[in-house]
C-alpha cells in the first residue's frame, strides 16, 4: 500500500496561493473524524501518487506523523490542463462499508485486429468493507471479436459476496463494433480516408 505524506492546511492562507507555492489542497473525512480535516500536499508527490493511484484506490495517509487508512475519494484537476487542484480522502473504519469505484482496465487491447473496441464504462460503482475493496478490474480482449460484449454481470466483481454493486449489472463495460469509414472531405482524395480511432 503507498503512503502519501500530508500536513494540515492553515485555513488562513488561501488555496491559489499554495497552488502557486507547489502545494495541492484537500480535505480528509470519516466517521470517526468530527470534522474534515484540510490538509495540502506537495503537488510532486500528489503526482507520483496518481501516477499508480486513482479514484478508489486504498493508500497510507501520514498526516502529520499520524498513519490514516484511508480512500482517495475524489480528485479534481485544474479546468485547462492536467494541474491537480483537489484531492479528497476518506478515512477507512474496519466495520463501516464505504461507497467506492473499480477501475477498469483493459487487457491485450492490441490483439484485436477487427472491429473497434469501445469502453462504456471506466469506472464500477459499488459498496464494500475496507477489506473487501476493490481498486482495478481487468478484462482481456484479446479474444473478442465484433459484436461481443462484457456486462457488469459477466466481472468477478459482481459474484463476489463481499461487494454489493451499485451500477447496473446489465450495464455494457466493454463492445466491440464493426469499424466504419470516416466521412469524406470534399478537399481530399478518396485514397486519403482513414478508419475510426479506437476508443479506449
Amino acid at each position: 500500500m503507498n503512503t502519501l505524506k500530508a500536513e494540515k492546511r492553515d485555513m488562513k492562507t488561501k488555496a491559489k496561493r499554495l497552488r502557486r507555492e507547489g502545494f495541492v489542497t484537500g480535505n480528509v473525512f470519516g466517521r470517526e473524524i468530527k470534522r474534515s480535516i484540510p490538509i495540502q500536499i506537495e503537488k510532486g508527490a500528489a503526482k507520483r501518487l496518481l501516477k499508480t493511484n486513482s479514484r478508489g484506490s486504498q493508500i497510507m495517509l501520514d498526516l502529520d506523523g499520524q498513519s490514516m487508512d484511508v480512500l482517495i475519494k475524489e480528485v479534481d484537476f485544474a479546468p485547462m490542463g492536467s494541474s491537480i487542484y483537489e484531492i479528497d480522502f476518506q478515512a477507512l473504519v474496519s466495520d463501516e462499508k464505504v461507497n467506492s469505484v473499480a477501475e477498469v482496465v483493459l487487457l491485450n487491447h492490441e490483439k484485436v485486429v477487427a472491429g473497434v473496441v469501445q469502453l462504456q464504462l471506466r469506472e464500477i460503482a459499488f459498496k464494500a468493507l475496507p477489506s473487501a475493496l476493490v481498486e482495478k478490474v481487468s478484462i482481456d480482449v484479446g479474444d473478442m471479436k465484433i459484436g461481443d460484449t462484457v456486462k457488469v454481470k459477466d466481472l468477478d466483481i459482481a459474484v463476489d459476496k463481499d461487494i454489493d454493486l451499485i451500477t447496473d449489472v446489465d450495464a455494457d463495460v466493454v463492445t466491440v463494433t464493426e469499424a466504419r469509414n470516416a466521412p469524406i472531405d470534399s478537399n481530399t482524395d478518396e485514397d486519403t480516408v482513414t478508419a475510426e480511432s479506437t476508443e479506449v
